[in-house]
């Protein structure tokens, strides 16, 4: 600590999900896609190996950017690119967040008050209401920046497009952030409301719904005022943040529908099975609209552990409000159905 800034002293840095480099472990911790990239994601990425590589990549993935926006419908200044979601959060809080307060649920993305701590930046949660559900008249005519993922996390609980606008609405001279990590298993995107309120920025992942996790590939979607100044805290940062190979695998991924929608379908039928299995054995789950289910249990940090004895990862959190839910992503079917089995065998000693 002995060249340590005073900064780095009061840092209280994001903890993320266990990753065991052991052979058999069933991982629903992180809430990665349990289905391999698109075949048309790897034929890209290895077409992109070979000489061009030690040529710089496209500083705007501009390509990356056209298909984007040819998936929504918009034009490519609407579209930013980063290095992962949490980049891309990270150039967020850099470019419109330091003059204001900012105001987030207090069961919410972890990171955030990281981000917070890091840049320095005022907040104040909100809390959920009992239901852990975000209220919409909590956010209306507040004196400060708002950010909320939806659906949230860890809760998976999303709500509709008629709440986000009434907030936007309400909202005229701050910025709203919706960060949309997990809409594909679910919930509807607000990216048709960029045309119609200039203060409403859209953040995504091609790391859940696109099984791309491993590439680091986010993005925003918002006015072409609120990308420039995106672009210009990037181009402060890092020119390059994607590389060659990713920018390849991120296009093919959104131009490969079929195969998004046919693991997006199969996630959310496994999801629904999961639920339906621990309402028979008594156990509640919160709704949700995301690729996990946020499950209520009487010891949960201790089944925590005894499914982690088991070779199965969970997550739990050390939070007051929280600390009897254990978060679970959905895998593949034989996934949840050790998941349920383990389960069945812990309760039954």
């Amino acid at each position: 600590m002995k060249f340590w800034s005073n900064i780095t002293k009061k840092l209280v840095p994001y903890v993320p999900g266990e990753q065991l480099n052991e052979t058999g472990i069933t991982k629903l911790n992180t809430n990665e896609n349990p289905f391999p990239p698109s075949p048309k994601v790897i034929e890209e990425i290895k077409k992109s190996l070979g000489p061009e590589l030690k040529k710089y990549p496209d500083p705007e993935s501009n390509e990356l950017r056209g298909a984007i926006a040819d998936l929504y419908n918009i034009e490519k200044n609407n579209v930013f690119i980063g290095n992962g979601s949490d980049e891309v959060l990270a150039h967020v809080f850099t470019a419109f967040f330091k003059d204001k307060k900012l105001y987030f649920p207090n069961i919410s993305y972890s990171f955030y008050p990281v981000y917070c701590g890091l840049y320095e930046i005022d907040y104040q949660t909100i809390p959920l209401n009992k239901k852990f559900e975000i209220e919409t008249n909590k956010y209306l005519n507040l004196d400060g920046n708002i950010i909320f993922p939806n659906p949230n996390a860890p809760t998976g609980i999303g709500i509709g497009l008629e709440n986000i606008e009434e907030i936007l609405t309400k909202n005229p001279n701050n910025l709203v952030v919706v960060d949309e990590a997990y809409i594909d298993f679910g919930g509807k995107s607000a990216v048709e409301l960029i045309g119609k309120y200039e203060n409403l920025l859209i953040v995504q992942t091609f790391s859940k719904s696109r099984s791309l996790a491993g590439m680091r590939i986010g993005y925003a979607i918002g006015n072409k005022n609120l990308i420039e100044g995106l672009i210009r805290v990037k181009d402060s940062f890092n020119s390059y943040p994607l590389d060659r190979l990713a920018q390849a695998a991120g296009k093919a991924a959104i131009e490969d529908t079929e195969y998004f929608e046919d693991t997006c379908e199969e996630i959310i039928k496994n999801r629904e099975w999961t639920v339906s299995e621990l309402k028979v054995r008594g156990i509640e789950t919160l709704p949700s609209m995301a690729n996990f289910i946020f499950v209520k249990l009487e010891d949960a940090e201790k089944i925590y552990m005894k499914l982690k004895e088991k070779k199965i990862l969970v997550r739990y959190f050390k939070n007051p409000i929280i600390d009897s839910y254990l978060r679970i992503s959905i895998g593949t079917k034989k996934e949840m159905e050790t998941l349920i089995k383990n389960i069945d065998q812990i309760m039954e000693v």
